[in-house]
């Protein structure tokens, strides 16, 4: 599913250079679970939005499903990023001035899938994350934990080949954050998605098939 090669990313800081990382390779098979590790300022969140064709690499080639997306201009990885790769926030990135429904199926328009099945389907996996009740609620009317709900069901609603997740449950209490997590891992067994998610929670590596740490500009593996 995933193949990075030789990748390399720095940013600049006024007048110095703050390199992320250097000659990165890696590879994910499809609808394996993998969770990533590493402190912060490792570079955990910048190999996510790289993976999503959000961010260019310096150096070096990402290929996802067959498709070379770092060979791609911004419009076709834009394209590409919305119909293939779900995204799932640390802080949702919910448009507070769309109800739940309209949020959920926000992919769906956008990648002109809006058919009425489709529609039934997505208003179903709404029902799925125990949200049906909320569906002409607004988002600011959420608890947290319902908002990462409507955010991972957001993000898997248009069936995409990879998910992405950056801490999905860093913000919420323990309990919470559990059914979160079994939420996620239901959704990722049922459409057998391929998922890459960021985490400091032990319980979450546990749980994945590949645990990798990101240190130092390296990834290796450490798990399960």
């Amino acid at each position: 599913m995933i193949t990075i090669r030789n990748l390399g990313k720095h940013y600049t800081e006024g007048e110095t250079q703050r390199l992320i990382f250097t000659e990165l390779n890696l590879d994910i098979a499809r609808g394996r679970f993998v969770a990533l590790l590493g402190q912060s300022g490792s570079g955990k969140s910048t190999l996510l939005n790289l993976l999503a064709g959000i961010d260019q690499p310096d150096t070096g080639e990402i290929v996802i499903a067959g498709q070379t997306i770092t060979a791609l201009p911004e419009v076709e990885r834009t394209r590409f990023r919305r119909r293939q790769i779900g995204f799932v926030f640390q802080f949702f990135n919910l448009i507070p001035t769309l109800t739940v429904a309209e949020n959920l199926l926000l992919p769906l328009e956008l990648n002109r899938l809006a058919t009425p099945e489709q529609r039934e389907r997505a208003l179903e996996l709404l029902d799925n994350v125990g949200l049906g009740d909320r569906r002409d609620s607004f988002p600011e009317w959420l608890s947290g934990g319902e908002q990462q709900r409507l955010a991972m069901a957001r993000a898997v609603v248009h069936r995409p080949l990879l998910l992405l997740a950056d801490e999905p449950t860093g913000n919420l209490d323990a309990a919470t954050g559990g059914r979160i997590l079994d939420l996620l891992l239901n959704l990722h067994q049922q459409a057998g998605t391929t998922i890459v998610m960021v985490t400091h929670s032990r319980e979450v590596a546990a749980r994945a098939d590949r645990v990798l740490l990101l240190d130092a500009g390296r990834i290796r593996e450490i798990g399960p």
